[in-house]
């Protein structure tokens, strides 16, 4: 397991936008949006403000007419529809949401949701007889069905009729044979966004129904931000204005059954935001579906009675508090097959004592852990289903695609998906994903990647950090943004929340800032009161008693680490130069600095060496600099040119040192 992890800070100064700076935009949320390519007024006035403008018409989906002339047919002639969904969030809320509609329209409609554990993903024979036998003559499904070739194929022989609507990859090849297939990804499809989830395109379907978008996307945006957040679609164009929107809804007037699980989980309506959603509500939903109860879930969204609704939300947080306990027991018994080992092939683990609903958390959490993706199979007897999760930007599905012959089936998206597999095929598909990963290994990425390098403390500025939410709301493809301090000092620093938690305040500049570092210790990091350390946080605004100051939340935290920036001060990067400014050297620095250089003096042959080099009490990146301002003058010099190797020379004269291009950049940055 790694202990240390590798860091990219970004040294390169964001690139001025004056015309957001005259428009009044807080320099910190400008630079944000430099980052992010917004130059223009226009543009950023489109990413922060964007409307109904960025809905996309539903008939531009392929089969949507075809879909929606069969489910007018339906509500003319009153039959018995049922709408087939999944187990996770994302299909609870599209089930809710079309079943809530159908309803409306005076149809007797059945919700249907398997069970995880009895009947697993998607839709299933036993389900279409039962259905059968309650009248149903047509079943919509929502956020499953595009792999259901044989299934759809048995409902026709049944005389159902089905209308797939989906959002998850597909094969052209063996897409089912349904009144209509409603699925962005296929060929074919002019949808402009490919990203929607299951619950995205089920509204699209009711809003083709309708003809009216305004009044469904009124009545339903809250289950679709909820399932669009839940199952981390990107929060950009369209998906970023229905969960906007969905949000404002969910904050302003929640549907008892919202109200009631805020409520029971300790939410404030007021603060709810994607995040809120993604880490509080949804799991909770989702413990539900993984633990073999989405239909409480559903109840739970559908209903209007708020005694009800809290009788419900009751049993939804019980049952997440028996997902939490079951997970950690199946994490645990994870790492300890892997016997301690740092596998460098994507993990695939089995056992027949796992929990089907929730070994995909705990895949999450082994490749988030080792880097790399991570695969985990209940058994049961001589079959597996296996949830698999990504990393570091490897293609699951088509990973899955290759091995295939090694499966019984598989489905999903390239970050996440679903399998099922003889236990005899476990060491073979091992091999074959292992060879598979070594052909197509995703270029590794540092585990900590700083967007933006703060070397002016007035950035952290409450109203600066403030600024910060008119992007929300985050997520997917819309990410907070991590940001870093370099060497500040780590004042003070104590343990919190059982000793679970890391409360710590550090001086960067003139300020004092405070902030929490959650589930991490001091002595697990292997750092002590007073010593310079980097951190990698992200800001928010903390209101206690009154009180409002700037709070870092971290994500990363360790010893100082010179080494990097001295390398690009060494190699010449000219775009560094914006972050060493602050170490700018001083005559003094160069009189001390040259005095010290006795007989026989070189600079050592590489970046570790030169740091090991520096005097007591100068700081590396100002011993870096003062070196590359005396190779400048001709004070140092070196057969190739470059600073390694460089020796003490006379140039016969005074040298102008404030006169060096890189002084004179440096004082720029600083001015």
């Amino acid at each position: 397991m790694k202990k240390d992890k590798d860091w990219k800070v970004p040294f390169v100064r964001p690139e001025p936008t004056p015309e957001l700076e005259q428009a009044g935009f807080a320099p910190l949320l400008t630079a944000v949006l430099a980052l992010r390519g917004v130059k223009t007024l226009q543009q950023a006035r489109e990413l922060i403000y964007g409307g109904e403008e960025c809905l996309h018409d539903p008939m531009l989906m392929v089969n949507m007419d075809k879909g929606r002339d069969r489910i007018l047919k339906a509500i003319e002639a009153g039959e018995t529809v049922a709408v087939y969904g999944d187990y996770d969030v994302d299909g609870i809320t599209s089930t809710c949401l079309v079943t809530d509609y159908l309803r409306s329209k005076g149809l007797n409609c059945i919700p249907y949701i398997p069970d995880r554990n009895e009947e697993g993903y998607g839709l299933n024979c036993a389900a279409l007889d039962s259905l059968k036998s309650q009248g149903v003559s047509l079943v919509i499904t929502v956020d499953c069905g595009i792999t259901a070739v044989e299934e759809t194929a048995y409902a026709l022989k049944l005389g159902i009729d089905m209308v797939i609507t989906d959002h998850h990859e597909c094969r052209a090849e063996a897409l089912p044979k349904a009144v209509a297939v409603i699925d962005c990804k296929q060929d074919g499809d002019n949808y402009p966004n490919k990203n929607l989830a299951g619950v995205g395109v089920a509204l699209k379907l009711v809003c083709a129904c309708e003809g009216d978008s305004r009044t469904i996307l009124e009545r339903y945006a809250d289950l679709v931000a909820i399932g669009t957040v839940a199952d981390v679609m990107p929060l950009v164009d369209e998906n970023r204005y229905l969960v906007k929107y969905g949000l404002e809804r969910l904050t302003s007037s929640p549907r008892p059954g919202i109200a009631a699980m805020l409520r029971e989980s300790s939410m404030d309506a007021r603060k709810l935001n994607a995040s809120s959603v993604g880490y509080s509500l949804a799991p909770r939903l989702n413990a539900a579906g993984r633990l073999g109860h989405a239909a409480t879930a559903a109840k739970l969204l559908m209903s209007q009675d708020m005694t009800t609704a809290t009788e419900l939300a009751v049993e939804l947080c019980e049952l997440n508090r028996r997902r939490q306990n079951i997970e950690t027991e199946i994490w645990q018994e994870a790492n300890q097959l892997l016997s301690g080992k740092t596998p460098d092939s994507p993990i695939v683990l089995a056992s027949e004592n796992w929990h089907q609903g929730v070994i995909g958390i705990a895949a999450s959490r082994l490749a988030e852990q080792y880097s790399l993706p991570a695969i985990m199979i209940c058994l049961n007897g001589d079959l597996g289903k296996g949830s698999c999760r990504s990393y570091g930007g490897f293609n699951l599905f088509d990973a899955l695609n290759a091995c295939s012959e090694h499966l019984l089936g598989f489905g999903g998206h390239a970050l996440a998906a679903g399998l099922n597999i003889k236990k005899e095929e476990l060491d073979a598909f091992r091999e074959a994903l292992a060879e598979y990963y070594s052909q197509n290994r995703p270029e590794s990425i540092p585990e900590v990647q700083c967007d933006l390098l703060i070397t002016d403390p007035e950035l952290l500025s409450v109203e600066n950090v403030r600024s910060l939410d008119l992007l929300e709301p985050y997520g997917n493809a819309n990410p907070k943004p991590l940001m870093c301090i370099s060497a500040a000092r780590l004042e003070t620093a104590s343990q919190v929340g059982g000793g679970r938690h890391l409360r710590f305040r550090i001086r960067f500049g003139s300020k004092h800032i405070d902030g929490i570092f959650f589930s991490h210790k001091l002595d697990e990091l292997g750092l002590h009161e007073g010593e310079l350390v980097d951190l990698a946080f992200r800001p928010q605004i903390n209101e206690y008693r009154g009180n409002v100051s700037v709070q870092l939340v971290a994500s990363a935290m360790r010893r100082h680490d010179p080494r990097a920036l001295c390398d690009a001060i060494l190699c010449r990067d000219e775009q560094a130069l914006w972050a060493a400014s602050r170490y700018c050297p001083e005559r003094a620095d160069f009189v001390r600095l040259w005095r010290s250089m006795g007989k026989g003096f070189s600079v050592a042959k590489d970046t570790a060496h030169v740091i090991g080099q520096c005097l007591a009490n100068m700081e590396p990146e100002r011993f870096c600099l003062c070196l590359m301002a005396l190779l400048e003058t001709g004070l140092l010099s070196s057969p190739d040119g470059s600073i390694f190797s460089a020796a003490p020379a006379d140039i016969g004269g005074k040298a102008d040192l404030e006169g060096t291009r890189l002084m004179k950049t440096l004082h720029g940055y600083l001015s």
